[in-house]
């Protein structure tokens, strides 16, 4: 399969970047400065800005899905209002080339505890909370696209750069509540399997118009 993979050198991205290679795909990576990727068989980088709906389109024709790690950085003071620039300028340009699959790692923030999305509860971070609000907003605008066959995939509660790591290819699905650990604390999961856990709904064209988490 041809995919246009968004975010590759980032910390998801790169994880998806390394699966999409592994299982044989051809992989288009986008980025701003395509020297950060290092030249590898089946790999080619170009460059195009995510927040140019027609950069995008230009970059993503004639692939068979867009797979979407895009991230405007947590330190980013701007970051609510970048990412949803961004996030809908590669809708466009995705809608506007004419590929119909696209996969994209949301946030854990719009998941659902008790009936209340966690990013509007009183003990969520404020330090992440407008980069969560913005993946939240961003899953809700995605609810109402019927051009395309989306997938989001939330990243469990405790997901985080610097966590568990390796690649086992295991992992349990939940759709609009976090996984839970039997003992009552969140589900993790590391980069690589939540990679895994991207790539095997692209393979399956599972998880169609729907959001989806995992977790061990």
């Amino acid at each position: 399969m041809k995919v246009a993979l968004i975010g590759a050198t980032g910390f998801v991205g790169a994880a998806v970047l390394e699966e999409l290679l592994r299982r044989g795909h051809e992989v288009v990576a986008l980025a701003r400065d395509p020297a950060k990727l290092k030249a590898r068989p089946h790999l080619l980088a170009v460059q195009a800005d995510v927040m140019d709906a027609a950069q995008v389109r230009k970059a993503v024709a004639g692939t068979d899905a867009v797979v979407s790690a895009y991230n405007a950085g947590w330190g980013n003071p701007n970051i609510y209002a970048d990412f949803m620039q961004g996030s809908r300028a590669i809708v466009q340009g995705i809608k506007d080339a004419g590929v119909k699959r696209y996969l994209v790692v949301g946030g854990a923030g719009s998941l659902y505890v008790n009936g209340k999305q966690l990013v509007d509860g009183p003990d969520f971070p404020a330090a992440i909370k407008p980069g969560a609000t913005a993946a939240r907003d961003m899953y809700t605008e995605l609810q109402k696209e019927s051009a395309l066959d989306w997938t989001l995939l939330s990243p469990p509660i405790a997901f985080h750069a610097g966590g568990v790591t390796g690649r086992t290819g295991q992992y349990r699905t939940g759709k609009d509540e976090p996984l839970m650990q039997p003992d009552g604390t969140p589900g993790t999961i590391s980069d690589a399997d939540l990679a895994v856990a991207l790539v095997d709904a692209l393979e399956q064209n599972a998880h169609l118009r729907e959001r989806f988490t995992v977790a061990y």
